[in-house]
């Protein structure tokens, strides 16, 4: 189940998880996954520093297979509960986001053109996408990293471009190991 919000709930737990690319911090509070980001990326919450460390929390365990799943290197076939808190225009663009395939990517006007065929037309703005997508408090779940520019490159992963090509190198492989005969 997805949920988002435009306010947070208040209790809310920690968990560090050690990946293959860097110390990922995931938070959630009773209604779901609240954020999940590389330790030390842009837009790190600096409100976590006192949140209590829960790892027996349900949420947080059910994450935390959930990335123990996808650095194996197969697509996860579950997801836990998320709960994003952001403006109505982010969410739209997020929820574009859990849409893009794993080990594929897409563009910031593509995904601009996706919401304003949502919204009944019109255009939409890459550049208010990208400021959208640069804002997902949920990465990798909610992969932002599939978001490429309009000539192929990486561009914008608030983890950093190395992990952004890493995420993505990790799905190409398990992607294709899904379409070996």
């Amino acid at each position: 189940m997805l949920s988002y919000s435009s306010e947070g709930v208040a209790r809310v737990q920690k968990r560090f998880y050690d990946s293959p690319i860097g110390e990922i911090v995931l938070a959630a509070d009773a209604a779901g996954l609240t954020g999940l980001w590389f330790v030390g990326q842009k837009y790190f919450p600096a409100n976590l520093e006192n949140t209590p460390c829960e790892a027996a929390d349900p949420i947080l365990a059910e994450a935390a297979r959930w990335l123990d799943m996808y650095f194996s290197g197969r697509e996860p076939d579950f997801m836990p509960p998320l709960h994003a808190v952001g403006t109505v225009f982010q969410h739209s663009v997020w929820q574009i986001l859990r849409t893009i395939p794993y080990g594929t990517t897409t563009t910031y006007a593509e995904i601009a053109r996706a919401l304003a065929a949502q919204l009944g037309g019109g255009r939409g703005s890459a550049r208010a996408v990208g400021g959208a997508v640069g804002r997902n408090p949920i990465s990798i779940l909610v992969p932002c990293h599939r978001v490429v520019g309009a000539d192929g490159s990486l561009t914008g992963y608030a983890g950093s471009l190395e992990k952004k090509r890493a995420l993505l190198e990790l799905e190409l492989a398990g992607a294709r190991a899904l379409r070996r005969p």
